[in-house]
């Protein structure tokens, strides 16, 4: 993010940008999950951080249960492509607003033949608008705000350390 040329943080801010905050690795966030997939050719247009929606093809539902909660996310792919070989899947959950992006964060997905995924939420990452509002990024659908947190992956700084119990809601 420092040094690349194609990352989203602004040239004039790379010098002072510090490393990105994870939570720690938790094992219990990482689940296995079957995709039903949809039968019908099915595109939500989301909305997005600059406020164009952008087009998104569903592709199907994410199961798996986290924490005893049986829960699903939908999977997609930007509707301008036939490419199906990765899917993705923007989220919210409780930890929005206060420990992470209020917007959601997202997960990229590799297909696979069984239909069985590794749901890792350990590699849930903030969307670019997050380091840069010139980016367009879609915010995750109403069917993917999880009423439950997710401190898992990429966090928000916080003045705190993540061990001090005054830092966690």
């Amino acid at each position: 993010m420092r040094e690349s040329d194609e990352s989203p943080v602004p040239k004039e801010r790379r010098a002072s940008f510090g490393p990105l905050p994870y939570y720690p690795i938790d094992p219990v966030y990482r689940v296995p999950a079957a995709l039903t997939v949809v039968a019908e050719d099915v595109v939500l247009e989301l909305p997005t951080s600059t406020g164009p929606r952008r087009k998104m093809r569903k592709i199907g539902a994410l199961q798996f249960t986290l924490k005893g909660q049986s829960l699903a996310l939908t999977a997609f792919v930007d509707a301008s492509t036939n490419d199906v070989r990765r899917l993705f899947v923007p989220f919210g959950d409780r930890s929005n607003g206060t420990e992470t992006y209020p917007g959601g964060r997202y997960l990229d997905l590799d297909r696979t033949a069984t239909g069985i995924y590794d749901l890792d939420f350990n590699r849930a990452y903030h969307p670019f608008c997050v380091f840069n509002p010139e980016y367009e990024c879609p915010y995750p659908p109403k069917e993917n705000r999880m009423a439950v947190p997710v401190r898992a992956g990429e966090r928000l700084p916080s003045s705190r350390p993540l061990s001090d119990p005054l830092s966690r809601p």
